[in-house]
């Protein structure tokens, strides 16, 4: 088997496969990892795949359990999420950097099996056979270094999953379609030093101005971010520090910063993840804001879903392309399900962040007191770290 992609899902999937014996490859463009990343948020389902790898625990020592969220406006508080029902296992959201994450996964992925993870190659053509892949790739060139001779290599394999990202090299080169919607959404986020008290809370201030959220991170240090209206924000952690304590009342240090990104927001979903012998899943299979965090365990899901399928086929290969085979239709089918569900719960966190008039702006401070003084609180619970069944 052939990953392309040496990301979170990529990772994940190749270890799951060398964990039951399976040759594969993962192809993954970087030549080395990077430390500025938007995603820290390992949600319950998330961690029960960890489990399937037997770095649960690892990861648990590294991270910060978030077992409940706030939500504030206007100096007052609305009222609390608490994830204490969402599993007697994982009671919580687990806040990790992903490059900590990706390392654990790196390693793992290496005991497993050696040189599996190749580094620095860049996939440029795929040509399908129908019963086996040809992944073409060349060599990155090394960051500051002089433009050389470009080494060339062909992979084939039973099958070719593309877990390369949101622009996805695999999925424009298999023909697949996505459906594509764009938001005027805005948003500023980065890394500072922890002064507010919260400790292991979530806290989501809704504000006339624009939302503002505030996670915590290993090493007394916070995530901020904040939406910025329609228009394209500077990286700048002197901006945030101001939208922040404008909005908040919360004083950031920008000299304690430790990253800073300006970002905008789309919805993009495959319009199907299976053609010939490839499959799409992660980012290259669908996107949606992260806001909320649920890309990385959605892509893991669907790596675990897709695994068994794969071993199945190493037992027993029919030589044919995947949608003439009935259980990679369900998987199709079950996934494509999932993402869309995810999507639509992105879309509302984005929605009631967004910038609202004064009296808007208190008519959903009371809504929002109001369900999280209700039994809804409960099923808003499971939406949000994605215990949805």
């Amino acid at each position: 088997m052939v990953v392309v992609g040496g990301g979170p899902v990529g990772l994940f999937l190749g270890t799951l496969l060398a964990q039951q014996g399976v040759d594969v490859v993962v192809l993954e463009r970087r030549t080395g990892s990077s430390a500025h990343s938007r995603a820290i948020g390992l949600h319950p389902p998330g961690l029960v795949a960890l489990q399937r790898l037997g770095l649960d625990e690892e990861i648990l020592a590294q991270g910060v359990p978030v077992e409940r969220g706030v939500g504030r406006s206007r100096g007052r508080q609305l009222g609390e999420l608490a994830f204490d029902r969402v599993r007697p296992d994982f009671p919580f959201v687990l806040s990790l950097p992903q490059h900590r994450t990706e390392a654990v996964l790196v390693r793992r992925l290496e005991e497993l099996a050696p040189g599996a993870l190749r580094r620095g190659w860049d996939v440029h053509d795929v040509q399908d056979a129908g019963g086996r892949v040809d992944v073409v790739a060349a060599r990155s060139p090394a960051p500051d270094s002089t433009p050389g001779p470009a080494g060339r290599a062909v992979w084939r394999a039973r099958v070719l999953v593309a877990a390369d990202g949101a622009r996805s090299v695999v999925r424009a080169r298999s023909g697949i379609g996505t459906d594509l919607k764009p938001y005027p959404d805005t948003f500023l986020m980065g890394d500072f030093a922890d002064t507010t008290g919260d400790g292991s809370t979530a806290a989501i201030y809704l504000e006339p101005g624009g939302v503002v959220e505030s996670f915590p991170l290993p090493g007394r240090m916070r995530r901020w971010v904040a939406h910025t209206g329609s228009v394209p924000a500077a990286s700048r952690a002197e901006d945030l520090a101001s939208i922040v304590g404008e909005r908040t009342g919360e004083v950031l240090d920008p000299g304690s910063h430790t990253m800073t990104s300006a970002f905008t927001v789309r919805r993009q979903l495959a319009r199907r993840l299976i053609t010939g012998r490839q499959v799409l899943i992660g980012d290259a299979a669908h996107e949606f804001s992260p806001i909320g965090g649920q890309g990385i365990t959605l892509g893991w899901l669907d790596a675990l879903a897709l695994a068994p399928l794969l071993e199945d086929l190493v037992a027993d290969d029919p030589g044919c392309p995947l949608p003439a085979i009935p259980s990679f239709q369900d998987f199709q089918r079950a996934r494509l399900r999932s993402a869309r569900r995810a999507a639509r719960v992105a879309e509302l966190n984005m929605a009631m962040g967004r910038p609202v008039s004064v009296v808007a702006g208190r008519a959903r401070g009371i809504a929002v007191r109001g369900a999280l003084r209700t039994p809804l609180r409960h099923p808003l619970a499971r939406a949000f770290t994605m215990t949805w069944g």
